[in-house]
């Protein structure tokens, strides 16, 4: 962990930098242009933008007070969605700030040349650079200036809406809403970039005194101040100008003022205008700074961002370099672009701020001990992000394209420079909560397979089985249905070429098929459960087996497992196990009489709920003990490790039998290994290829070798499809 940041900001500052980061180019260049795509209505359109940009504000207020440390918006995305959409919103914020900040500068040339005749770039990179300067030397400088600004600002724009509001026409409202929707829309989508510093100052959390009480309170103050503001004065410009001429000028706020106050008003109107847009280009430099700073810290950008000097306790590096980028911007990048491109991005990011409070929420991150909560959650955020979704439908193709660039090359710098050299070793909180609903679900499905009243059991032989497997299969099948109330049913299966007519009766019967029927007969006889048994001959014993299962309506299905075309059905257990109606269980090397302790190993994933009811049914049957095998990554980040601990809890809470669970820090190989030694019979899903891979290997295999341990590869009915099976490995 690098050097702290210096704590000097208190709610003054607070509240001065996020006004001063509002208050700019929103108003004193954009009402006119926006007041040519929805008319009178852009008073509303400001208004409405200051409700969609509350929710965001609510939501970085609440995450501010939990995590007041440098980074703002990439800090809480990264924290919520992970290091991938951290840098995301940790680059496109950056350079989102960074644009608007020049956007400021340059486009105060029309008011700076008003008063003076000087060249508009030459002077907008001179003052950059100044700012430049004031922020390295220090935050507290900068507060103090930014303190200073606004006071200035706020008087003179209180001044001009005092003495103009009674020169207010109401016949210039008039068709208020004659525009549409869709003009009100996109003025609102247009003007939204300019609340966007309202959550700017939790970027330098940090550095600000008694965060709990100063951020959330600085946040909403200077939104509910800002916001009040800009609908006054946009309403008192359109009430006391022509349309036209509002619309038709490069400083609409100049204009309305000629209408509204006398001439020293006009001046200071101009003035605080060019305070207003340096306040902006200042605000802007201090928090987008602070984003590669951070993201330094967390491994995301090279390690020169952290720097912080020694004798002004500021990032330098950061700011030297985000400087840099502004006055690139000021002197070659188009500001109309420039002003598109962060407003959409503005819109996305706000959006992401609210899903992220709602992951932080929903997931288990310990730390996240917020002492302001939004109120009315999840109300606020669901819609802020659907208004958000709304405004882009209407902020215009060019932006949006713009945005999807910034957003491939933060994903093209992650996978190149972070995910290739091993990533990060966290995970966002909404992974772990989506980790955790999928555990409840999947612990559900789990609860519902063991307290299955009924099962009626189906076991599959052929003339070719050996008995002592019959009698396995058999005594297995005996155990489930004594746990849960069923019934057995035994059919042997005789399949005979196809030329050869089927059977009439049973006076066709072989030697072998006598034999079955007298070894069942004893069975049955022996047994304090009943067991039907059968012969079933057909031309295609697999299509037998499933239709007669259908038939039955058998619950599960037991066979031996198939090793090879020499066994038993040969490899048509594939067949069966994909088009049976039940589930399918294969067996290996089962003896029912020395079950003491039983493994369930899983391969990545939750455990498959069918392998967990059978395993719980053995167990109870034959009073043998469960240990659940379940490996994690040795670098697994702590959400997950407590996630899965969790699980595992529910899972042993269902189980009636005696039950342990073996988190192990190893690879799964490791879990088949360890299993495979303490357990007499392993219970494996057979939809994880890769786990019966290893433990089946053909030859020898260095898991299994040596070991003696019965089998039971189960196929459940309802298993998960393939997205949900990649879905679940990726999370657990």
């Amino acid at each position: 962990m690098g050097k702290q940041l210096e704590r000097d900001l208190g709610l003054p500052a607070v509240t001065a930098i996020s006004i001063g980061a509002m208050v700019g180019s929103g108003i004193f260049i954009l009402p006119g242009l926006a007041m040519k795509m929805a008319g009178p209505a852009v008073v509303f359109a400001y208004f409405l933008a200051g409700v969609l940009v509350l929710p965001a504000a609510l939501s970085k207020s609440e995450m501010a007070t939990a995590m007041p440390e440098a980074g703002g918006t990439y800090l809480y995305i990264e924290r919520a969605m992970g290091p991938l959409f951290g840098t995301i919103a940790g680059v496109g914020t950056w350079f989102s700030l960074t644009f608007k900040g020049a956007l400021a500068l340059v486009g105060g040339a029309p008011y700076l040349v008003l008063l003076f005749d000087l060249p508009v770039t030459p002077v907008a990179l001179a003052v950059a650079a100044l700012l430049i300067v004031l922020n390295i030397v220090g935050a507290k400088q900068t507060g103090r200036m930014q303190i200073a600004i606004v006071a200035v600002m706020l008087a003179v724009m209180i001044w001009f809406i005092v003495v103009g509001a009674p020169s207010v026409e109401g016949a210039r409202f008039e068709g208020f809403f004659g525009s549409g929707y869709e003009g009100i829309l996109g003025a609102t989508g247009f003007v939204f970039v300019s609340y966007a510093g309202v959550t700017k100052i939790a970027s330098v959390a940090e550095e600000v005194e008694n965060p709990d009480r100063n951020l959330p309170l600085g946040i909403l103050g200077s939104l509910i101040i800002t916001a009040g503001i800009y609908v006054a004065i946009v309403t008192v410009m359109v009430g006391v100008a022509d349309e036209a001429a509002l619309t038709n000028t490069d400083t609409p706020m100049q204009v309305a003022a000629s209408a509204a106050l006398p001439t020293v008003g006009v001046a200071a109107v101009v003035v605080a205008a060019l305070l207003a847009l340096i306040s902006t280009a200042n605000a802007g430099i201090l928090s987008s700074s602070r984003y590669p700073f951070a993201m330094s810290r967390d491994g995301l950008a090279p390690g020169i961002f952290e720097r912080v000097s020694d004798r002004f306790e500021t990032p330098v590096n950061a700011i030297t370099i985000t400087g840099g980028v502004l006055l690139l911007l000021i002197a070659f990048v188009p500001i109309d672009d420039i002003a598109k491109l962060a407003s959409a991005f503005k819109i996305l990011v706000f959006i992401l701020i609210n899903v992220a409070l709602i992951a932080f929420r929903q997931g288990s991150i310990e730390a996240y001990n917020p002492s302001f909560t939004s109120p009315l959650y999840p109300v606020p955020q669901l819609v802020g992000i659907v208004g958000g979704f709304v405004l882009l439908r209407y902020i215009g193709f060019v932006p949006l394209v713009g945005a999807v660039v910034i957003i491939a090359g933060s994903m093209a710098w992650y996978y190149a420079f972070v995910y290739r050299r091993g990533g990060v070793a966290r995970e966002g909180a909404m992974t772990d909560a989506l980790r955790r609903s999928v555990g409840r679900d999947v612990v559900e499905q789990t609860e519902s397979e063991i307290e299955t009243d009924s099962n009626e059991v189906l076991v599959a032989v052929t003339e070719q089985t050996d008995p002592a497997v019959e009698q396995s299969l058999i005594d297995l099948a005996r155990d489930l249905a004594r746990t849960r109330e069923g019934g057995i049913r035994v059919a042997q299966f005789d399949e005979i070429p196809d030329q050869t007519p089927l059977p009439q009766s049973a006076a066709t019967l072989t030697e072998a098929d006598q034999a079955f029927e007298t070894r069942m007969t004893n069975r049955a006889t022996d047994s304090k459960i009943p067991i039907r048994y059968g012969e079933v001959v057909s031309h295609d014993t697999r299509h037998a087996i499933v239709n007669y299962a259908d038939e039955v309506e058998a619950d599960t299905l037991l066979i031996e497992r198939s090793t090879g075309s020499k066994t038993l059905l040969g490899r048509d257990t594939d067949w069966i196990e994909d088009h049976a109606p039940c589930d399918v269980i294969e067996v290996s090397n089962f003896d029912h009489d020395t079950v003491k302790h039983i493994g369930v190993i899983t391969d990545k994933g939750p455990f498959d709920p069918t392998k967990v009811a059978l395993a719980d049914a053995l167990a109870t049957a034959v009073g043998a003990t469960i240990t659940f095998y379940f490996a994690v990554d040795a670098n697994a980040p702590e959400s997950r490790r407590n996630t899965t601990a969790d699980y595992l809890s529910e899972l042993v809470a269902l189980c009636e039998s005696p039950v342990e669970t073996r988190i192990l820090e190893s690879t799964t190989d490791d879990a088949i290994e360890l299993a495979a030694n303490d357990s007499d019979v392993l219970v494996v899903s057979g939809i994880q290829n890769d786990l019966t891979d290893r433990l089946f290997t053909r030859g020898s295999d260095p898991v299994t070798a040596g070991t003696e341990h019965g089998t039971l590869l189960v196929y459940g009915v309802s298993q998960p499809g393939r997205l949900r099976r990649a879905v679940e490995r990726r999370l657990f």
